[in-house]
């Protein structure tokens, strides 16, 4: 017996669907594709951004928080399809904490940049590169990524910063290259 006044969901709204309509609403939009670990201090920049455009989001693209194993996304980012990747991670890269810097697939293996997930980041950004044929990935300088560290403040403003840059037209060339 079922309780007062509940009755099944109709069809249309098992959990396919709803990821199919998911995937259809976000099919060749921009995609910030946002990783960290929400435990790791300002490892959580990632995450944080992609909450960020959940609460505040920006005409023309979705977030997708890759969390600790971002690779788990990879086939839903094929699906769907993106026409701009932005990929957000905190990059131990020798700055001061709350830096950022537009990197390339390249600066990651030479420097062994970020060391935080399953699978190499230069394997996630080969696989991004097949999906779409602008795929920018931006690493924040962290201050600390110790287990339950709070986010340090520089890193907060670094998130605030590239939420600003994408709802004004997402022109990352703003960000410099980071130099090896």
């Amino acid at each position: 017996m079922s309780a007062p006044g509940w009755e099944p969901s109709p069809p249309s709204s098992s959990a396919a669907a709803i990821l199919a309509a998911a995937e259809e609403g976000g099919r060749g939009r921009c995609v910030a594709f946002c990783v960290g670990s929400v435990l790791r201090g300002d490892d959580a920049a990632g995450p944080l951004l992609a909450r960020r455009l959940e609460e505040e989001p920006v005409d023309g693209w979705i977030a997708v928080d890759g969390g600790q194993t971002p690779e788990n996304d990879l086939g839903y980012l094929r699906r769907l399809a993106p026409r701009r990747l932005l990929l957000v991670d905190a990059a131990a890269m020798g700055l001061e904490p709350g830096a950022v810097r537009r990197l390339s697939a390249q600066d990651v293996a030479v420097q062994s940049l970020i060391t935080t997930h399953t699978l190499p980041i230069t394997y996630l950004l080969g696989q991004l590169e097949e999906m779409s044929d602008e795929v920018t990935f931006l690493g924040i300088q962290p201050a600390g990524t110790a287990f339950f560290d709070p986010v340090s403040e520089p890193v907060l403003a670094a998130v605030d910063e590239l939420h600003a840059v994408i709802a004004a037209g997402a022109d990352f060339g703003c960000y410099p290259l980071m130099s090896l």
